[in-house]
């Protein structure tokens, strides 16, 4: 029996934790249910354990990149051979984790498949982000479709999931700073073939993203150096069945 599993990280999210992992149980439950406790300061965890989560506590915040690595170490550790991410502030909606799975089994050559809010061009109904995050993600559309040589609709969409060989690639390495992006660079220069399926986003239950309007030029510029300098590293091969060689250790 294939074991799936839902990473969900999650910073201070006690308002919204209980009904992300509830919806998971409900809509998903042939998946098993990681929360990521990002170091967070309120109850996020305790709110976690009471809905039915398995929860990875870490001593500290390692930021949205550290905590998703850790919840791909584990599914290593544990032998998932399928785990997908999941936001823990209730923006992504767990219906589709049925679909996305479809798609991924449908083609024995995928290795990875992302929810997009925007290739369904006349769907007008889902939650797509402020103005000026929308023009960001045209402009890293355009240039990641050209980077990895097929259509990339939504490259900030952190519904991704992925087989057994994207868990052993991200669990020895995942991008921290802006991983949604970086992790399609990564992935490609690891030849995994990846794939987007139709989705609606939902707003986030409690808190607002890290990114405001004004910040908007500045984190894509910072987005777009972080992508050139993730072209020029050299990486590792990551062959199928094969461990990643370090992972930390956190007690659950």
């Amino acid at each position: 029996m294939t074991k799936l599993l839902a990473i969900v990280p999650a910073y201070n999210e006690a308002g919204a934790i209980a009904s992300t992992v509830s919806e998971l149980h409900v809509h998903a439950p042939e998946f098993d249910v990681l929360v990521v406790d990002d170091g967070s300061t309120d109850d996020t965890a305790r709110c976690a354990r009471r809905a039915g989560a398995t929860v990875l506590q870490l001593p500290f915040n390692l930021g949205i990149g550290g905590a998703v690595q850790c919840g791909y170490q584990y599914a290593l550790d544990h032998g998932y051979q399928v785990a997908v991410q999941v936001d823990g502030d209730g923006q992504h909606d767990p219906r589709y984790l049925r679909e996305l799975l479809e798609h991924l089994r449908s083609d024995p050559n995928l290795n990875m498949v992302t929810g997009s809010r925007f290739l369904d061009a006349t769907d007008k109904d889902g939650y797509r982000s402020s103005a000026s995050r929308r023009i960001g993600i045209r402009i890293f559309s355009r240039i990641l479709s050209r980077i990895v040589g097929r259509p990339i609709t939504d490259p900030t969409s952190g519904l991704r999931m992925t087989d057994r060989r994207g868990i052993e690639l991200f669990a020895r390495d995942y991008p921290h700073d802006y991983p949604e992006v970086e992790a399609l660079v990564l992935s490609h220069a690891h030849r995994m073939v990846g794939d987007e399926v139709p989705v609606r986003m939902r707003a986030r239950v409690t808190g607002r993203s890290s990114i405001g309007s004004t910040q908007s030029v500045y984190y894509m510029v910072k987005v777009l150096l972080a992508v050139i300098v993730g072209m020029l590293r050299t990486r590792p091969s990551i062959e199928a069945g094969e461990a990643a060689p370090v992972h930390a250790e956190h007690g659950l």
